[in-house]
């Protein structure tokens, strides 16, 4: 009766354990002024996740282009660490959205997912890079 009064008590307890890192691990959808200010954080890591043919056309300064539709997105996203803030785009959120779930899959601790994507960030009149 004792071992089984301690088992399920180390169950319970990492159970508790695994719940705390889930809730460590988060993903909060931003608005453009929230990721604006968040761009001013040294140790933040953005991704583009559209095509390359997408990103051309224009991208949010300082984003890397991570095609989520890409073959080697899974070894591409490992690139990254997980330890830094990540926020992610794509062109209205549904493939940014997607890509937060993968990254909180990984371990990844603070995920942010630009609400409406680069269409919003157009929208407020917000500035983009190009190749040109």
């Amino acid at each position: 009766m004792k071992k089984i009064t301690i088992v399920l008590s180390l169950l319970f307890a990492l159970s508790l354990t695994n719940c705390e890192n889930d809730a460590q691990s988060e993903i909060k959808v931003i608005s453009p002024e929230e990721m604006q200010t968040l761009l001013e954080l040294d140790d933040v890591q953005v991704v583009d996740v559209r095509t390359p043919e997408e990103y051309k056309d224009g991208f949010i300064h300082n984003s890397q282009n991570i095609d989520f539709n890409s073959p080697t997105f899974e070894d591409d996203i490992t690139k990254l660490d997980k330890t830094k803030p990540v926020i992610l785009y794509c062109k209205s959120g549904g493939r940014s959205a997607k890509c937060s779930k993968k990254l909180k899959e990984a371990g990844f601790v603070k995920i942010y997912d630009l609400n409406g994507g680069i269409t919003q960030w157009k929208f407020k009149g917000l500035e983009l890079q190009t190749f040109d």
